[in-house]
């Protein structure tokens, strides 16, 4: 077994949950040590949870800014390799860029970036720098999309018509509806979050996962936008026409207020051999449809399943794996690259994603403000 990479986590600390979701799956394949890391921005916080999940302090800095100038003071085979920024979304883009300007790799939560002009700059830092870069789109890692992504590729669809995107949940209703509230949240806050709030946040998860399935990508789209209160920026639910082609068509929609729903995202591509369904909240089972056999179900572990999907599965069939599990396959596909191992390119998502994503939310924002109008993607 090759020696542990060194992992630094910016962000993520006391009940975050996107701090455990990363630290337990670059816990999971056993590729990963964390040698150091600022947790929260108030340092006798950082320090204590540190101790709380047992975590040395020698190297958990005051800030970001010292963390780097510290580990560039140590040798190189001690120092931190790689990164994970966790930070709410308007401090993505400078630490990325400065970590890797200063020669480390990036593993970096969703949105990349604020808005599209940040990410072309980020994605000619990343090209400068020889650093590998990995975009945590969680849900491409799970077994079943990985599967998904490579029937398709295979053909067994043939040529794709038509593609059905959401990402439903409604856990913003406890915010949107009260004034105070809504004015504080800095998910609603353009400054924080960025131009959007719904599709900024799901919706772009939902985006990603049609052009990783299909290989595709979307050419032009049509939003509608809804914010529900006129002093609210932020979108909260939203539905996109997009166009990957003369003949290939589809929806992409994205609810926060989307009351009783939980973390809905879905996907359904059809073609005219046949269909594939996927849904995040039952992740073991992919449907394949067709007109002319029964309903099949795919299920991960098994042998009939890809090369890709086997790869992301760690447990035998009926043994049920989840969120941790996916954003786990991403973290391994991140090590291989960083070893300079061979691997699939469906194992990570990369800053190629992160640039197509910000291009999507700008797209989106841009088609709603010109009055739900059709809008070219880059």
């Amino acid at each position: 077994m090759p020696k542990k990479i060194r992992l630094g986590i910016i962000g993520g600390g006391g009940d975050s949950l996107i701090g455990v979701l990363h630290r337990v799956a670059s816990f999971i394949n056993d590729n990963y040590e964390i040698v150091g890391a600022v947790f929260n921005p108030d340092y006798e916080h950082n320090i204590a949870f540190a101790k709380e999940i047992d975590v040395p302090t020698n190297r958990i800095y005051k800030d970001f800014d010292t963390l780097i100038e510290e580990e560039l003071k140590l040798p190189e085979d001690e120092r931190i390799q790689v990164c994970s920024v966790l930070t709410p979304n308007f401090l993505h883009f400078p630490m990325a860029k400065k970590l890797l300007d200063n020669g480390f790799h990036v593993i970096c939560e969703k949105p990349m970036t604020m808005d599209y002009e940040e990410a072309k700059i980020l994605q000619e830092a990343h090209r400068n720098s020889g650093k590998v870069f990995a975009l945590t789109h969680t849900y491409t890692g799970y077994p079943m999309v990985r599967q998904m992504r490579e029937m398709i590729k295979n053909g067994e669809l043939g040529k794709i018509h038509k593609v059905d995107a959401r990402y439903y949940q409604g856990w913003i209703n406890t915010v949107i509806h009260d004034k105070e509230k809504r004015s504080s949240v800095w998910r609603l806050d353009p400054t924080k979050a960025g131009i959007s709030s719904c599709m900024g946040d799901i919706g772009v998860h939902a985006f990603n996962m049609v052009e990783f399935t299909t290989g595709l990508q979307v050419k032009s789209l049509l939003c509608d936008f809804n914010y529900l209160y006129e002093d609210n920026q932020m979108d909260v639910d939203g539905t996109v026409l997009i166009r990957m082609g003369e003949h290939v068509k589809g929806v992409i929609r994205g609810s926060q207020v989307a009351t009783g729903e939980e973390n809905g995202l879905a996907i359904a591509i059809y073609g005219e051999k046949g269909a594939l369904r996927w849904e995040q909240e039952k992740p073991n089972f992919l449907y394949k449809m067709s007109d002319t056999e029964p309903v099949q179900i795919y299920k991960p572990g098994h042998a009939y399943n890809s090369e890709l999907s086997l790869g992301a599965s760690k447990m035998p069939p009926g043994h049920p794996e989840g969120i941790f599990d996916s954003m786990a396959n991403i973290y391994l596909g991140a090590a291989k690259a960083i070893r300079g191992e061979q691997y699939n390119d469906g194992e990570f998502p990369t800053m190629e994603d992160g640039v197509r994503g910000m291009n999507f939310i700008e797209g989106t924002v841009a088609s709603h403000k010109q009055g739900n109008v059709w809008v070219e993607m880059d």
